[in-house]
């Protein structure tokens, strides 16, 4: 019954059911719907909170996203996990610094590839909490509530990723 667990590619339609699943418990259990890049927000904000807690009680952003650990701190570290054990178990585990498209088409300094996922990462946190979400809360929590804020920033999602492998791999590279 659970053989797909074990391989490396998944239907869409399991995997997408079983997001809708996961969703909707969510929304059940919590009142909340699924996201990740508020955990970021409540993770800087315990960081805050070691440091001065005083200070960082007195922001105001941290009154309406309260620093504390809950699941949707506890998401992030899950979803890395599981995506460990789902490359376990298909057989396709492997550590690697470099894809091999990005080290044919700029090399494979690791360094180079570090530096510009992390400013990319920065960017795409930055992004995700002036939209007010990630393409997780937008693209799939908005979605799923018909939300048309959240189909337009999925859409936007989509299309500056484009965006950017086009100028990233055709222009810049001339790939």
């Amino acid at each position: 019954m659970f053989e797909f667990l074990t391989e490396p590619v998944w239907s869409p339609y399991i995997a997408g059911g079983g997001i809708g699943l996961l969703t909707c418990l969510v929304f059940l259990l919590s009142n909340r719907p699924l996201g990740c890049s508020t955990a970021f927000v409540k993770a800087r904000g315990l960081i805050g909170m070691a440091f001065d807690a005083k200070k960082t009680e007195a922001m105001e952003y941290y009154q309406e996203i309260v620093p504390a650990v809950d699941w949707s701190l506890m998401i992030i570290p899950g979803v890395i996990i599981g995506a460990f054990i789902s490359a376990i178990l298909s057989g396709k585990f492997h550590l690697f610094w470099v894809p091999d498209l990005w080290g044919r088409t700029f090399g494979y300094s690791p360094v180079i590839r570090i530096v510009i996922a992390l400013a990319g990462g920065i960017l795409l946190g930055l992004g995700a909490r002036w939209a007010g979400g990630c393409t997780c809360g937008h693209g799939i929590s908005g979605s799923i509530q018909l939300s048309l804020a959240s189909m337009i920033a999925a859409g936007c999602f989509f299309a500056g990723g484009i965006g950017v492998a086009v100028l990233i791999f055709r222009v810049v590279a001339g790939v």
